[in-house]
């Protein structure tokens, strides 16, 4: 009687799709609510420090003195916890794939000094 399922179960599957998408030649679509990587806009920010306060994972750095903002990717855990505290919104979660990596991924952004206008 156990075949007879297994038989029917064989034949129905024999003529459906496959219930996976063939990866290389159809790519993923990435919903909105997906956790990518951090991405800064150096432009906006203020560094006020509140993003590496803020990461559970100590994954970001803010440098004053020498005006660098610094996240360790290995260390980031992708909790949006830094987005979320930015008063100037100046992060942002990117939801695109990030390929793993074996090395150490460390990324420093310069920021700009603000210019003061005169009027």
């Amino acid at each position: 009687m156990g075949s007879f399922k297994i038989g029917g179960i064989v034949l129905s599957s024999a003529f459906k799709r496959p219930s996976t998408r063939l990866y290389p030649t159809v790519p993923r679509k990435w919903q909105d609510n997906t956790r990518g990587h951090v991405e800064i806009d150096p432009e906006q920010c203020i560094l006020c420090g509140i993003c590496s306060k803020k990461c559970p994972a100590d994954a970001l750095t803010v440098d004053k003195a020498a005006r660098t903002w610094t996240i360790d990717r290995m260390s980031c855990v992708q909790c949006r916890s830094c987005v979320e505290s930015c008063p100037k919104q100046c992060l942002v979660m990117k939801n695109e794939y990030t390929s793993p990596n074996v090395k150490k991924v460390i990324d420093t952004v310069n920021i700009p000094e603000k210019v003061k206008k005169e009027e």
